[in-house]
């Protein structure tokens, strides 16, 4: 190949990434570099929390409770986030609550018993305020023909920030024992909020007329953003409405697991806490693999038949969890890894779609309340049934409550390109 050929080549290939990558730039950009920090170091304690809980006395209830603690806390404060996020702006909630977050995990490290471990699960639910401006503000920051691409993006730097995670925690675990690997796992958790805070420091704003920060308005704001959080969705599409009932359905099923999978892989399966390890890490390997093409394959066939397909692999992989030994097990996490990317990316950015910049922060407000306290009760439940009923309910229940949300998906939303907002009628008429 002559060298002006291989030059055109090239020029190509770069003007082809340019095109496929050049919206990653600007406050996207910042927030993958801090999410790469605040995600490996925030799921170093992950991989063993629920045998920490158990060692300071708790039980499959306890974690329950705890997670329901958490998720509580953090649904409370949505609604507010999400009106604080539309009023006051996006920026100065997310740096602000970052660095709070880290604050939270002190508590986790002193700890003398699972009941200290209920505070501080609330105090970081109390942080999660800042989630409907981060979803907003990474709305606001993706163009709409790349949102598929874009929230496929923060998924894949999630996952390459975190697989490392659980095999370092392992390799802690032989070294220095349980206790002590939780304990420094969560002051290293602590360090990489503060550092992701001293990132978003430099994000900008994407509001465009935000209004001047009143701590004691906003305060007295609460009956008035959950008044605007819950008739915000007269104002949009109704197959945004459609689409919130769906993830509400959703998330109280997936609380029923959270609180139990890992101890029923160690207590009912037999799996060693080093091979645990390598089983959480080949979910967090399944979605740095799958993260991209499936970003790619939404923006290309649409978010509704991949939002679909991840309920596929979710009853697929319930099986493989009952009936697991080790490659069963890695089968499953792989699995739950490709549904994890298809929910998040097509969930994500079909909401997006649907609805318009100035209203986003009260529609991730009001959704993340409802999907919160039905993933609190569904942590409550599984963790009850787990202790008091049968060890496998809470893993078959899952089987029976997936199916209301597919098919609601399935019959009653329909996909339509257009710009955000005005693809559909709004859900009031």
């Amino acid at each position: 190949m002559s060298g002006e050929g291989a030059d055109n080549q090239r020029g190509g290939a770069l003007s082809r990434l340019r095109s496929e990558f050049g919206f990653i730039q600007g406050n996207f950009l910042l927030l993958m570099a801090s999410w790469l920090v605040v995600d490996f170091f925030a799921e170093l304690p992950g991989t063993y929390f629920p045998l920490y809980v158990k060692a300071l006395g708790g039980t499959a209830a306890s974690l329950g409770i705890i997670g329901a603690a958490e998720m509580v806390a953090r649904g409370l404060m949505q609604i507010p986030g999400g009106y604080i996020a539309d009023r006051y702006g996006r920026k100065w909630i997310i740096m602000t609550m970052t660095a709070l977050a880290g604050l939270s995990r002190i508590v986790y490290i002193f700890a003398p018993t699972w009941e200290w471990i209920v505070l501080g699960a609330a105090v970081m639910g109390f942080t999660g305020i800042y989630a409907p401006a981060l979803e907003a503000l990474i709305a606001d920051s993706l163009p709409p023909e790349r949102r598929g691409m874009g929230f496929g993006i923060v998924r894949l730097i999630g996952s390459v920030s975190t697989t490392p995670s659980p095999l370092i925690a392992g390799f802690l675990y032989l070294r220095i024992g349980l206790i002590p690997t939780m304990r420094l796992s969560y002051g290293l958790a602590a360090v990489g909020f503060f550092v992701a805070a001293a990132l978003r420091t430099r994000l900008v704003e994407t509001l465009e007329r935000p209004e001047r920060i009143d701590v004691a308005e906003m305060a007295a704001s609460y009956p008035v953003s959950l008044k605007e959080s819950v008739g915000i969705w007269r104002l949009v599409p109704r197959d945004a409405f459609t689409l919130f009932v769906s993830q509400v359905l959703t998330m109280f099923t997936v609380g029923m697991f959270l609180p139990v999978f890992t101890l029923f892989m160690v207590e009912d399966l037999g799996i060693t806490e080093f091979q645990l390890s390598l089983i959480m890490a080949s979910m967090f390997v399944t979605m740095i693999v799958f993260a991209l093409p499936t970003g790619k394959l939404i923006d290309m066939v649409g978010k509704k038949w991949p939002l679909l397909a991840s309920y596929v692999f979710w009853a697929a992989a319930v099986p493989l969890f009952l009936w697991g030994d080790f490659w069963r097990l890695i089968l499953a996490m792989t699995l739950i890894g490709v549904l994890q990317v298809l929910i998040s990316s097509a969930g994500a950015a079909w909401t997006a779609d649907l609805v318009a910049s100035e209203h986003r922060g009260r529609v991730n407000g009001s959704s993340g309340f409802f999907t919160m306290m039905a993933m609190s009760l569904g942590q409550l439940l599984g963790g009850w049934i787990y202790d008091n009923v049968s060890h496998t309910l809470p893993f078959t229940l899952q089987i029976v409550f997936m199916v209301p949300p597919f098919l609601i998906i399935l019959l009653w939303t329909r996909e339509v390109r257009g710009r955000p907002g005005e693809a559909l009628k709004p859900s009031g008429g």
